[in-house]
């Protein structure tokens, strides 16, 4: 009979090793990091500085030159103070020695109990300095030779004013404040001209002058104002002034046209500018409610023409303690206004107001500057005899309008001596980027 051996099955020593988990012995990262190995060879580092020229030193950081002039480089602060307190040099020498004085810590109001000087001056002074060494050659095209004209003290307030302008500019006016022996404020008039000149391209008579020209710069200014100015005697003043600034052919003809018999540029003979101006006046957001007073008139479009004006209500009035505007017919189109001066007039004797949907059609001497935008224009129905003086509204208009505004010389000239109304205020809508103040325009 077999017997049976319960006996433990051996256990395969190689079965045990493939279940045992192998641990790698331990290695630091910087071990186990892959190794780069480029496909080209990189430069080598020289393990030793360049080496500098014989007898120079090696620097390699460079610091910024001194402002300062070569002789006063190796002077000590209190000496730097002194020759500012005592004014000690040209001012164009010395100047250079309140900057240095600020990198070491100074402040204008220390350096002014110091060395006397108001921290105004030492701002002149310091920006003068550098207008001056702009104009040094050869950086431009400014004679040397007419340098020490500069060197007098009072050449600082020249110099400070030019300091808007760009290298180019600071030559040309340079040279026409020495040929024209300018003072600090007449150099500060030219500076302003020539910063101003180009932000007036497409003003009428802007062509005729020349923008490298610093005179005809001074003379289009003294231009414009001719034509801003309401009094006879400021315009021809004005127009005397640019005749003495211009330099250029040219832009001289153009003021001598507008001199000529108080003519303007483009006009015709026989056209006189005798006229009284309209005032023209910008409103202003949330004016009508601020305004202690108020008037409320009728509005017709330009477009409906003489039959609109006729239609609107004759006169229109506050009645009662509550002031309830009570109004000859109904109407649907209104406007309020603040009560000034000639709407309230036109409020009591009946008037009616017109929208133009462009300002350009009205006879405005600078039609070429103005943008296109709506007027109202306020119109008193009872002026229908038409005067020299005077603008008046009329029908039967150009340009695609059928009413229009013209002046009372030019009706009568055409034989007509009845309009539908004389124009007593423009009102032009309201702008955030423009001065509100109340202003008249001229009018051709």
């Amino acid at each position: 009979m077999a017997t049976l051996s319960l006996t433990t099955p051996k256990t395969n020593a190689h079965n045990r090793r493939s279940f045992r988990r192998e641990i790698p012995p331990y290695t630091s990262p910087a071990a186990r990091r892959p190794i780069f190995r480029p496909f080209c060879a990189l430069p080598r580092i020289p393990s030793t500085p360049p080496t500098a020229p014989p007898g120079e030193l090696y620097q390699p950081f460079r610091p910024p030159p001194s402002p300062l002039p070569s002789h006063y480089r190796s002077l000590g602060l209190s000496e730097r103070l002194d020759i500012l307190r005592n004014r000690l040099g040209l001012w164009y020498e010395y100047a250079p020695l309140i900057s240095s004085l600020s990198r070491d810590g100074f402040t204008p109001p220390s350096i002014e109990e110091i060395t006397g000087i108001t921290g105004a001056e030492q701002n002149r002074l310091a920006v003068a300095s550098q207008v001056r060494d702009s104009l040094i050659p050869p950086s431009f095209a400014f004679p040397p030779d007419l340098l020490p004209f500069f060197e007098a003290p009072s050449s600082a307030n020249l110099l400070y004013e030019l300091r808007l302008l760009n290298a180019s500019q600071r030559v040309a006016a340079s040279l026409y404040i020495i040929e024209r022996r300018l003072d600090a404020k007449e150099a500060r008039e030219l500076a302003r001209a020539m910063k101003d000149f180009p932000k007036r391209r497409g003003e009428e008579g802007w062509k005729s002058f020349s923008a490298a020209s610093p005179g005809d710069c001074l003379a289009y200014a003294d231009f414009r104002l001719s034509r801003e100015v309401m009094e006879e005697g400021e315009r021809v003043a004005a127009l005397e002034r640019a005749m003495v600034a211009v330099e250029t052919e040219e832009a001289k003809r153009t003021i001598e046209d507008e001199m000529a018999g108080g003519k303007k540029v483009g006009e015709t003979e026989g056209e006189e500018q005798d006229a009284v101006p309209v005032p023209v006046v910008r409103l202003r957001y949330g004016e009508v409610a601020d305004a202690t007073s108020v008037v409320v008139l009728p509005v017709c479009l330009a477009a409906e023409g003489e039959e609109g004006v006729e239609a609107a209500p004759g006169w229109c009035r506050g009645e009662g303690e509550m002031g309830v505007v009570v109004a000859e017919r109904g109407w649907r189109r209104w406007v309020v206004l603040p009560g000034w001066g000639p709407a309230a007039a036109v409020w009591e004797r009946g008037g009616v107001v017109v929208e133009f949907g462009d300002g350009r059609v009205l006879p405005w001497r600078m039609r070429q500057r103005e943008v296109e935008e709506g007027v109202l224009v306020v119109v008193d129905k009872a002026k229908k005899e038409v005067a020299e003086e005077g603008y008046y509204l009329v029908g039967g208009g150009g340009g695609g309008r059928v009413l229009g505004v013209e002046r009372g010389r030019k009706l009568l000239e055409m034989g007509k001596k009845k309009a539908l109304g004389g124009v007593v205020l423009v009102v032009r809508p309201p702008k955030e980027d423009e001065d509100y103040q109340l202003r008249d325009e001229d009018w051709e």
